[in-house]
């Protein structure tokens, strides 16, 4: 479970219900295509935004019960449909990826979680209505893992954003570490960077663990797919502070052999 891009969520692994792994796959290829959209390729701003709107045209048609126009959004629409899913949801990662093609910064970590809570969460919150657990615990608990693991996809590609001109730290504690963008484009290590990357993923360790307590709530299957989730983010957070925060020349992830550890802490979560 490598922890990068939309690979931070479970997709449809053989820990989840036979049934449930094809609407889990539909759900990630809105996702992922979404965000690609968003994120590859060289067109223009303007294109990202047109095509991210026929995305959201789709819905509108989905919502109105009206036979959608591509094949993605008529499967889509059928585990919509048989599911009950909020359309709600899909449309926040919508906005969310149109975000990112006008919005490069972020004032302070509000305004990042605001971020997380459309780009991330309702990946989480779609797994759950899948499997009937819509509590507002369980859901508030989904959200603390999803965004936890967007924060931890940001502080391992930091030399990887700026190539696209994002910067996902936080203007107000870049100032507090006393950090100029341009030590970011240089990628130059120091103890301030280092001291600000740990303050960053103390904060982000915090997050997740309070979500694991969903992994007790969830049926077998998905309780430890959740479980392998969290342990691969918490994992990840491990990487970044072996390397003292220098994510310019070791981006952290996991190795084959890490799996052994992530079962074993699994079972004593």
């Amino acid at each position: 479970m490598p922890v990068d891009h939309y690979e931070n969520f479970p997709v449809a692994s053989l820990l989840v219900p036979a049934k449930l792994r094809r609407p889990i796959e539909i759900i990630y290829r809105f996702a992922r295509s979404a965000d690609d959209i968003a994120d590859e390729g060289d067109a223009t701003a303007e294109q990202r935004l047109a095509d991210l709107d026929a995305y959201q045209a789709e819905l509108d048609r989905i919502a109105a019960r009206q036979t959608p126009q591509t094949p993605l959004f008529v499967e889509l629409a059928e585990i919509i449909y048989r599911h009950a899913l909020p359309i709600q949801l899909f449309r926040d990662l919508l906005d969310a990826f149109a975000q990112d093609v006008v919005k490069k910064r972020y004032a302070d970590y509000p305004e990042l979680i605001d971020y997380c809570r459309r780009s991330a969460n309702p990946v989480g919150r779609l797994v759950l209505h899948l499997f009937g657990r819509t509590e507002a615990e369980h859901l508030e608990q989904s959200d603390c893992i999803c965004s936890a693991l967007q924060l931890i996809n940001f502080w391992q590609d930091v030399a990887i954003d700026w190539q696209k001109d994002r910067v996902y730290l936080p203007q107000s504690d870049l100032q507090r570490f006393r950090i100029t963008e341009d030590m970011i484009a240089d990628g130059l290590w120091s103890a301030q960077w280092a001291a600000l990357l740990d303050f960053q993923t103390d904060r982000t360790r915090a997050l997740m663990r309070r979500g694991a307590p969903l992994t007790h709530a969830l049926p077998g299957r998905l309780g430890w797919e959740i479980r392998l989730t969290v342990q691969g983010g918490l994992r990840i957070l491990e990487r970044i502070r072996q390397v003292r925060g220098d994510v310019f020349r070791h981006r952290p992830k996991l190795a084959t052999w890490d799996w052994a550890v992530l079962c074993g802490r699994s079972l004593t979560m």
